[in-house]
């Protein structure tokens, strides 16, 4: 990784901002020479992009900036992306913008700002953006950010034709904003500086208002976001095919040969993967979040590969499988894993509009707890077992949740409106069952112990009832051994 060539004179090196470029301690140039800040100043091509098409949802972000206008008539609404994160020293990690940012304007670029300024009529939407590195104060190539270190950035007229929302310059908004009158909202926890500006502006009970209207417009899914969604799962349909077809070779080397080439394939045809695969083998199945993927990959044992593609824009999957890792189950495998196939296809279909969104959690848990009692692990009737969720030792966790730009969508909407609410078209969640015998857990049998398995599908709500968008993979235990037999030749 290139040091970057920062002058020692801060008279050559000033923003637009009136801010010196940020000098790295122990460059080996000493500084820049007049001539050759003169030099780089001029000799380049104008590269300004015209005709620029608009971006696929921007009749969507549209729509969903009028909503937000109406919801909240009169009063400025201020919605940041994010900056940059450290990652160690001079490096960051890479940047994702906020999901409201994201969700109202499509831009995906650090330190975007979208405000809404109010009208008599409604709101005047401006999208604040970093404009393209200086040339004449030499930015674009000695500052770390700098288009010779890290990309072009869109021109501010640029921006206005991707995204079809006016842009100014950002690095004037916090100035703006504190010389602002009147009612404000702000997004809280994605950019300091403005909140800062706003400091005696707003207040945390109306902001969180405007986070969970943001979160809430979110449940129910418009057709742009359902077809991202089912791109993601195909993507990641693909993935687990890639994956199954390396066993072979994570057997020689351990879960993060799993890792790496389930990630490729997010990486290749989409943005990231939209979470931290769980690629869990063995006992490591029994930990629901298992995201180191330093173990053995051994055959004989179950895999449990928990993992999403992320879309372009910034959709994601959320598909589980639990395979056999030499491509058969073993007779107490199979009994587990047909347990939990049968509760997740007594979820998924109280999945329908009109239910209860709690419904599809309850009809998967009874059957669970019907299973736990039939093997003798926990004293019924069913009843009492789910009325003291004694179930819960070994299923643990809720049975799904909402998707979308999060993995876990629409987290701060009202509890009426969401766990307590009921089910809509457009409305995508995961079924996700699991039964997770800890492998020091003296309460079951031997065998037992070490087993874990989930089965989670990406479900969308219809009109008459549901469409399972990750479909494209097996779930019954036969046909999972026929694809796994099949994929590996």
């Amino acid at each position: 990784m290139s040091e970057e060539l920062t002058p020692e004179n801060p008279e050559i090196a000033q923003t637009e901002s009136d801010e010196p470029i940020k000098q790295r301690k122990n460059g080996l140039y000493p500084g820049v020479s007049d001539e050759l800040a003169e030099s780089m100043k001029s000799g380049w091509a104008d590269t300004e992009l015209h005709g620029l098409e608009p971006i696929a949802q921007a009749s969507e972000t549209a729509a969903r900036r009028a909503a937000l206008s109406a919801r909240f008539p009169g009063e400025r609404i201020v919605v940041p992306a994010g900056n940059l994160k450290t990652r160690s020293n001079d490096t960051e990690y890479a940047f994702r913008a906020s999901v409201e940012y994201a969700y109202l304007t499509g831009n995906q670029t650090e330190d975007g700002v979208l405000v809404l300024e109010p009208t008599v009529s409604g709101h005047d939407a401006t999208i604040y953006l970093l404009p393209r590195s200086d040339r004449e104060n030499g930015e674009f190539w000695l500052d770390g950010q700098g288009e010779l270190w890290v990309g072009r950035r869109h021109s501010l007229a640029e921006a206005e034709q991707v995204y079809g929302i006016p842009a100014s310059d950002v690095r004037e908004l916090a100035g703006h904003l504190a010389e602002a009158s009147g009612p404000v909202r702000v997004v809280r926890g994605h950019d300091a500086g403005i909140e800062a500006a706003l400091t005696d502006k707003v207040t945390r009970e109306h902001d969180d208002e405007l986070r969970v209207f943001l979160s809430e417009a979110r449940l129910v899914k418009d057709a742009f976001e359902i077809g991202e969604l089912q791109k993601a799962v195909d993507s990641t349909v693909r993935g687990f095919e890639d994956v199954v077809k390396i066993l072979d070779k994570a057997e020689a080397t351990s879960e993060r040969y799993i890792e790496g080439t389930f990630f490729l394939r997010a990486r290749v045809e989409g943005n990231d993967i939209g979470y931290g695969s769980i690629c869990a083998s063995g006992p490591h199945a029994c930990t629901l979040h298992w995201v180191r993927n330093d173990g053995p990959v051994r055959s004989g044992d179950l895999l449990l590969l928990d993992a999403g593609v992320e879309t372009h824009s910034l959709y994601t999957a959320d598909v589980t499988r639990t395979l056999p890792v030499n491509g058969r189950y073993t007779e107490l495998q199979k009994k587990i894993y047909d347990a939990v196939y049968e509760a997740q296809e007594a979820g998924i279909a109280a999945v329908k509009p009109g239910a209860k969104y709690r419904d599809f959690h309850d009809a998967a848990q009874h059957v669970l707890a019907e299973k736990l009692v039939e093997w003798g692990l926990v004293e019924g009737p069913v009843e009492r077992v789910l009325e003291l969720g004694l179930q819960r030792r070994w299923t643990l966790h809720g049975t799904g949740h909402m998707l979308g730009l999060d993995v876990h969508d629409c987290a701060v909407a009202r509890t009426e409106t969401y766990v307590d609410g009921t089910l809509e078209p457009g409305m995508c969640l995961t079924v996700e069952p699991g039964l997770y015998f800890q492998a020091d857990d003296l309460t079951v049998p031997q065998e037992y112990r070490g087993i874990g398995v989930r089965i989670e599908d990406d479900i969308l709500v219809t009109e008459d009832g549901n469409r399972n968008l990750s479909a494209g993979l097996p779930r019954r235990s036969d046909e999972v051994e026929a694809w796994m037999a099949q994929l590996k030749g």
